[in-house]
Order: structure tokens, then sequence, then C-alpha cells
């Protein structure tokens, strides 16, 4: 029963700070492997890959899979509510406020406040994915032509990572020593 509460009041903080979308929430699982040790670093890797291609939104996706993770079924439904629940809230009680003042200067300045918050969460994520994970010459290699080509192309990230999975299976089997 605790580990239930204190599931449910992890995923209410994440969804109440992870300003930006489902990708802000990232921080906050891999805060929750040193804190409680539910799931793995390797794990958790696993839970974001398998939630941006898995229909859905990515937060619930990766609430629903770590919620699973620690506690089965029942986590799963634990984490996933409490992560909208806040959401649900403040937009609620947001609504009511942006009618009276949405032309309100500090109004806009919050707003405006919130995009670079969530980008400042988004690069310690990156920054600590790629120490974790870029371990060889490959994987830099493989991460500097998915960089050029995003630039080059602009097109959605699910077809980068669909080539960085395809590119790891390759590696993976003409360099057995490569791991992903």
């Amino acid at each position: 029963m605790k580990t239930f509460l204190i599931l449910f009041l992890e995923f209410f903080k994440t969804g109440l700070f992870s300003v930006g979308g489902g990708y802000a929430t990232i921080p906050f699982l891999y805060n929750m492997v040193s804190d409680y040790g539910w799931y793995t670093s390797q794990q958790l890797t696993d839970m974001i890959a398998v939630s941006i291609i898995t229909p859905g939104p990515v937060g619930i996706n990766m609430a629903t899979f770590a919620g699973f993770q620690t506690t089965g079924i029942t986590g799963a439904v634990i984490a996933s509510i409490a992560l909208v629940v806040p959401s649900y809230l403040i937009v609620l009680f947001v609504s009511k406020l942006l009618k009276e003042f949405h032309d309100n200067f500090y109004v806009k300045a919050v707003l405006a406040a919130l995009k670079p918050a969530g980008c400042g969460l988004l690069t310690v994520v990156g920054i600590n994915f790629f120490k974790d994970k870029i371990t060889d010459i490959y994987s830099f290699i493989l991460l500097l032509f998915l960089f050029v080509l995003s630039f080059k192309f602009h097109k959605n990230p699910l077809y980068y990572f669909v080539i960085a999975a395809f590119a790891g299976l390759l590696l993976h089997f003409c360099f057995p020593s490569f791991r992903f």
C-alpha cells in the first residue's frame, strides 16, 4: 500500500512539474531510478524507446510502463492517473482565469518563461543520455550522422529513431561487441 501511495505522489509530482510535454517527464523518471530502484537505467531507456513508437502521448506511455514495472497492472493505472490529474486540475483552473487575463503582461511573461525551462530540462536529459549511451565510436558516429540528417531533412523524430534502430541492429550483427 505504501508503494502505491509513493508511486501516486511521484507521478503526481511529475505531472505537476513536467512542463513541455511527455519528454519533460524523462528527468523525473531518471530521478526515480536512483531514488526508488523501481526499474533500472537500461529499462528506462527501453521504456522511452517503446513509448516513442507506441501510439498515444509519450508521457502517459512512460508512466504506464514505469507503473507496470513497479507494481504490475495496478501500478500502471495509478501512475497513469497520477500523471494526468495535475494537468487536468491546472487546465480547469487556468481556463477560468485565462479568459479574464489573456492580455495581461505577467501571464504572457510566465508563459514565455516556461519554454526555456522545458528546453533546459530536455538539455539535461540529453547530456545524461549522451554520457550513458554513447559508449564507443560507432554510437558517436551514428549520433552525428542522425544529427546531420535531422538538420538537413527536418523530418519527424520517429524517422530518425527507426534509422537508429536499424543501424543499431546492423552494427550489433556486424560487430558483436557493439552493445545498444
